[in-house]
């Protein structure tokens, strides 16, 4: 993943790690979440209405219409830039982002591509990953250069009598307000720093927010019982109003929330991560695992064990009340990892999440055409169906008043 992300959070170790962890910490603070609230709002309103024009159809395959949602929130929360799908520059760095997957994979599992030298220089797969990269690195770099030229302006402390003295004292900054900041007023990241957590944050929080999605609105589909006491939970909470939901009365979504997290526990969008022990670690069946190894965590085996899962096949919400989850082992769920290096953004996934669902509920049903018993999973940088296709069939319901979302 170097070429592409550099040592963004995700790949970074050590004293950089911590550094760029603690600069970003707060773009993911409940304050900056309530603003995007309205965001995540309007795109859903833009799925929906895309969704309006095809619903007529046998079934929809839904991964590049949720997968174009989530990268057009992404954009716009964290990265302050409004993607435009019918923009051709914006459009190839959504197809590209989806294709360098697929080459990163075909290179995981074959160990004579593991050398840099030999893959760059030898392989077809090689030139095509380095002409992607460019791809990818050249629509960033533009989102950066544009975000600065409208940042620094206010960014520069001046007098502090001054109505404009320190932007980042008036408000909560954004994720890329933030490293923007902290490159001009402490310089404690470089432009290669900021593009790394740029590339890194638009690859990881759209494509694992979108699969989750698509694997909820298929289980939601394919349980009919559920999807409607979630309907009226969403009635109930948003009192049929046509209102966007505020952040608060996404918190009160808990049946939602149940059945988003028994999703990701059948579905994580991360099936497996790899970590480096730092002490020995002793098995239960008494194996030493010496300091230094590398250990993969199977977060996919983890969430259908029958030890802590009964049943683990079955989608069943009511594993996540909490009379239910107050003797369950803390990593026995961790679709977000755990520990200093779990995921940043897990919040800002399931109000994303939230607010996505509240908006196709209300305007469809949901039918069935691929269920959990057909869908076949590949592997990829995140968990994938075959083909990338999830397909339902969306029935519209009566829309609201105004024709919008909500």
């Amino acid at each position: 993943m170097d070429l592409w992300l550099g040592e963004g959070l995700l790949t970074s170790t050590g004293s950089k790690w911590q550094t760029r962890r603690k600069i970003l910490t707060p773009a993911f603070h409940f304050s900056i979440l309530q603003q995007f609230v309205g965001v995540f709002t309007t795109e859903t309103d833009h799925l929906v209405k895309e969704l309006r024009k095809i619903c007529h159809k046998p079934f929809i395959n839904v991964v590049p219409y949720i997968s174009q949602f989530t990268l057009c929130a992404i954009n716009e929360t964290s990265m302050g830039a409004k993607l435009n799908l019918e923009n051709e520059e914006h459009k190839s760095y959504y197809t590209t982002t989806h294709q360098i997957g697929k080459i990163m994979v075909q290179r995981l599992l074959r160990p004579w591509f593991h050398f840099n030298w030999f893959f760059y220089h030898f392989t077809y797969l090689g030139y095509k990953e380095t002409q992607m990269v460019k791809i990818l690195h050249g629509y960033t770099d533009r989102v950066i250069s544009e975000r600065s030229k409208q940042f620094e302006k206010f960014a520069i402390p001046k007098n502090e009598n001054d109505e404009e003295f320190n932007y980042s004292k008036r408000k909560k900054l954004a994720m890329l307000d933030i490293l923007l900041n902290a490159k001009i007023s402490s310089g404690s990241i470089d432009d290669k720093g900021i593009q790394d957590e740029v590339n890194t944050f638009m690859f990881e929080g759209h494509d694992t927010t979108s699969m989750a999605l698509c694997f909820t609105l298929m289980e939601l589909a394919s349980h009919k019982d559920v999807q409607e006491s979630i309907l009226q939970e969403i009635h109930y909470v948003l009192a049929d109003s046509a209102e966007q939901p505020t952040y608060n009365d996404l918190q009160e979504l808990k049946l939602m929330e149940r059945c988003i997290k028994e999703c990701l526990r059948i579905y994580p969008s991360v099936p497996f991560i790899g970590r480096v022990l730092e002490e020995d670690v002793k098995t239960s069946t008494g194996y030493i695992l010496p300091k230094g190894t590398m250990a993969q965590v199977h977060i996919f085996d983890i969430h259908r064990s029958e030890k802590t899962w009964p049943n683990p096949e079955k989608f069943d919400p009511d594993r996540f009340l909490p009379e239910n989850c107050q003797d369950r082992h803390p990593f026995a769920f961790v679709p977000f990892s755990a520990g200093p290096r779990n995921c940043i953004g897990q919040k800002f996934a399931i109000l994303e999440l939230k607010v996505a669902l509240c908006g196709i509920l209300r305007n469809f049903e949901l039918q069935p055409v691929d269920t959990p018993d057909s869908i076949v999973l590949v592997p990829d940088m995140v968990l994938r169906a075959q083909n990338d296709t999830i397909r339902i069939k969306f029935v519209p319901r009566t829309p609201s008043p105004n024709g919008m979302t909500f």
